[in-house]
C-alpha cells in the first residue's frame, strides 16, 4: 500500500524544515552567532518556531499514515494535510514578530484543531465508528 498523502505531506514537512534552517542560518550569520541564541531574540524566535514545527508535525503525519492505512482517507485527508502545512507556514512568519501577529495565531489555531479532529478520527475509526 503506497501511503501518498503521507508521502506527499512528509515531502512538504522536509521542505518546510528546511526552509525554517535556512531562516535560523541567515540570522546566525548576519549577526555571527555560533552556538545557542546568543541572547538575539530574532534567533530564538525562528528556534522556537523551528522547535514548535518540530513538536507538532510527527504527531500529524503518524495520525494522517494511520487514518490513510486505514482506507477511510481519501480528498479530505490530503486538504486536512494540505491545510495543515499551511498552518505551519504562517506559524513561523508570525514568529518573526515581536508582538502577536495574525497569521501565528491563525497558524496556532488551525494546527491545534487540525490535530484534535485527525485524534477524533483516529478514535472513532478505532472504534469502528467512522
Amino acid at each position: 500500500m503506497i501511503l501518498q498523502t503521507t508521502l506527499t505531506l512528509a515531502a512538504a514537512a522536509a521542505i518546510i524544515n528546511l526552509w525554517l534552517s535556512v531562516r535560523i542560518g541567515q540570522v546566525r550569520a548576519a549577526e555571527k552567532i555560533v552556538h545557542g541564541d546568543g541572547g538575539n531574540e530574532r534567533l530564538l524566535r525562528r528556534m522556537r518556531a523551528q522547535a514548535n514545527f518540530i513538536e507538532n508535525v510527527p504527531l500529524a503525519l503518524i495520525l494522517i499514515a494511520a487514518i490513510e492505512m486505514t482506507g477511510k482517507g481519501g480528498t479530505w485527508l490530503a486538504i486536512v494535510g494540505a491545510v495543515f502545512m499551511l498552518a505551519r507556514v504562517l506559524h513561523p512568519i508570525g514568529m518573526d514578530s515581536a508582538t502577536a501577529h495574525p497569521t501565528r495565531v491563525i497558524g496556532v489555531m488551525i494546527t491545534m484543531l487540525t490535530l484534535v479532529g485527525l485524534a477524533v478520527i483516529a478514535v472513532l475509526i478505532a472504534l469502528g465508528l467512522f
